[in-house]
């Protein structure tokens, strides 16, 4: 569909492509990654044709249909919700003025050979249309918005009232409906609650359209693309598999680069040594020579990049008391109609909640009355001794000064901290140089977040709220800041679609419902897996204290009256009747004719799972081969069998998963 041959592209000293090739066959999904400032842009602008490579060519399938979603939109006012996301930018409207013509003058007219010409048109048209899918764009429509978070009453207002967020997923819609043959994406997941995300994952991995998408998004990458494609250091890097598989492969690729750079080191360390030794000589003239013209050939091999990566690390939070924040009969609305009504809420030192719920629910609201930056019309907020805030948001961001330098911000909270080590933290996050010296108000997206990462740091809270902190990072950035995030020992209020982060960190959830806060145990997981299968609030409760109870720790038994247990058949009762040894035989026959064929089934599908675990790792190792992707054909045939080999291991992998538990259960029971 599209090839990238030995394409090149500078800015100024910049080499951000180096030669690099690419291609991308029919339904392929390709996940693009690299940190902030790779390049990615740039390969996305190369296939727009908006970007001219310095050298090298782009070749594309004739009439191929491109759609692409760019981070920033311009102004789509004028027109309905639905109304944008139907403009497909095909020939459909077309199509439908001419049947209506066609409709008015059959009305008319009465000669038999122009009626039967007219017939004849009705019946391409109709045809036509029917192929753009005009029948059922509307419906089609609907359900993509619905899909996207929109609600039947946001289909007719005007898209000039929407927010930045909700006209990208208007404009997806529109993307998506229009059927193009290559979808691009940058950034997709941005602007989507959870639930949107997860319609959006299923969407393309069912849609047969092509797909090169750039994402930050781990969890997303992994349930989507079949390819990874790494910009590192001006070069392209394919990986066959999802986002997991490549971090295996790269690494592989990397301790190889690793050890072919420390090999070739060695043999150039020998040839400067001999040339040393015998530069003098004239009988080794010719071989200094040879060695010295040895050198000059030698295509040198470099050490792999390392990943641009905050280093964070979060300060050992200060004591606070048990109780850090406690709302009681809050009561808090933008409008005449409460958004929350009797709410109460408890954190304790140590919790760390992630706040689930779709767009416009709520959540940074509940932020925003935990940290105390908007008060409640009704009931209190109560925080306790000793609690130091940390609140990274959007607002957090606008917060910033822009005629200060990144140094004087991070100055603004610094204290008597000395210059040197406040250089030092901004240096940690990757505001080197002269950096430090930019001016707020030309910072991108993510200096800004990082920055504001930065401040916090320093002034060392033990209760942090964070609104979306990962919007603006790059992958490398993530892992870093969910690493930390981990370590941190103080209390943690998270908003984010990151369920890799949310995983990683989160020992409770709060989903936001209708104005109903509902506390949850456990991860993102755990909420998939446990609580959200359509029950209601009040089940949601009852089945959160059910297995809250299960996790806790059994309670002592008290010990059983020696009459007791003599009547139980102890020892104590003396020996045991012939009726009792019978009775305890039969039971144990009974629990070996449950069990047996149970277990040789477990180890019959643990063999099959090692069995094709090895076939998929097979497929995996042979799509790695450059020469799999340059070749179209088997390259498809490869992507066709690694889906259905992993199919069918997660399918095996369910069923012992199953039967193990069965088995479990089985053996307790008994």
């Amino acid at each position: 569909m599209i090839t990238l041959h030995n394409v090149s592209k500078y800015y100024g000293k910049q080499d951000v492509l180096k030669e690099v090739s690419l291609h991308i066959s029919p339904g392929e999904r390709l996940g693009l990654v690299g940190p902030n400032g790779a390049g990615k842009s740039t390969l996305l602008g190369l296939m727009l044709d908006t970007v001219e490579p310095d050298s090298g060519e782009v070749f594309k399938a004739k009439n191929l249909r491109l759609g692409y979603l760019p981070q920033e939109l311009l102004s789509l006012s004028g027109r309905t919700v639905l109304e944008l996301a139907m403009e497909t930018g095909d020939s459909l409207p077309q199509v439908e003025a001419d049947l209506e013509e066609v409709h008015r003058l059959l009305s008319v007219v009465r000669d038999e050979a122009e009626l039967e010409e007219l017939l004849a048109r009705q019946g391409q048209l109709q045809s036509q249309f029917e192929q753009l899918g005009g029948y059922d764009l509307e419906a089609r429509a609907s359900r993509v918005l619905a899909g996207l978070g929109f609600g039947q009453e946001r289909l007719n207002r005007d898209v000039g009232e929407l927010s930045g967020g909700w006209l990208m997923r208007a404009a997806l819609a529109r993307l998506l409906l229009s059927a193009p043959d290559l979808i691009l994406l940058d950034e997709p997941t941005n602007h989507l609650d959870l639930e949107s995300l997860l319609w959006l994952e299923g969407y393309l991995v069912t849609n047969p359209a092509a797909l090169l998408l750039v994402s930050h998004d781990r969890v997303f990458l992994d349930k989507v693309a079949t390819r990874i494609v790494e910009l590192d250091s001006g070069q392209i890097y394919t990986y066959g598999g999802n986002y997991s598989h490549y971090v295996e492969q790269r690494e592989r690729r990397r301790e190889s680069q690793r050890a072919a750079f420390e090999s070739q080191q060695e043999r150039i360390r020998q040839i400067e040594d001999f040339v040393a030794r015998n530069r003098t000589r004239k009988d080794r003239a010719k071989q200094v020579q040879g060695r010295l013209k040895m050198l000059e050939k030698m295509e040198r091999v470099t050490l792999p990049a390392e990943d641009q990566a905050i280093r964070l690390e979060l300060p050992p939070a200060e004591p606070s008391a048990k109780v850090v924040v406690e709302m009681l009969n809050l009561e808090f609305g933008y409008g005449p109609k409460p958004l929350y009504k009797d709410l109460s809420l408890v954190l304790r030192k140590g919790d760390r909640l992630a706040l689930l719920g779709r767009n416009g629910e709520g959540k940074s609201t509940l932020l925003r009355l935990l940290s105390g930056q908007v008060e409640p019309s009704k009931g209190r907020r109560l925080v306790g001794g000793r609690v130091k805030m940390g609140v990274f948001s959007q607002h957090t961001m606008e917060d910033l000064n822009p005629e200060n330098t990144a140094l004087g911000e991070l100055g603004s909270v610094a204290g008597l901290m000395a210059q040197g080590l406040q250089r030092s933290i901004l240096g940690a996050f990757l505001f080197r140089g002269d950096d430090v010296f930019k001016k707020v108000k030309v910072l991108s997206g993510g200096e800004r977040a990082r920055l504001v990462l930065a401040k916090l740091l320093i002034q060392k809270p033990n209760f942090l709220l964070l609104d979306e902190p990962t919007n603006h990072l790059d992958i490398a950035s993530r892992t870093v800041l969910e690493h930390a995030l981990s370590q941190y020992d103080g209390t943690l209020v998270l908003i984010s679609h990151d369920r890799h982060l949310i995983n990683a960190i989160a020992n409770q959830v709060a989903y936001v419902n209708a104005g109903k806060v509902t506390m949850l145990p456990g991860n993102y997981d755990d909420f998939e897996r446990l609580w959200k299968q359509g029950l209601d609030a009040d089940a949601i409760k009852a089945k959160a204290k059910a297995k809250a109870k299960l996790d806790a720790p059994p309670a002592p038994e008290p010990e059983a009256p020696p009459q007791a247990k003599a009547a139980d058949g102890d020892p104590a009762s003396g020996p045991k009747t012939a009726d009792q040894k019978r009775a305890e035989a039969q039971a144990r026959q009974e629990r070996y004719r449950r069990v047996k064929p149970l277990k040789n089934k477990v180890a019959k599908l643990e063999s099959e799972i090692e069995e094709a675990t090895t076939d998929l790792d097979k497929l995996v190792a042979e799509m790695v081969d450059p020469a799999a992707f340059a070749d179209g054909a088997r390259w498809t045939k490869l992507t066709k069998a690694h889906a259905k080999a992993k199919d069918h291991v997660e399918k095996l992998t369910a069923k012992w998963e199953k039967m193990a538990l069965e088995l479990e259960e089985l053996e307790a029971a008994d």
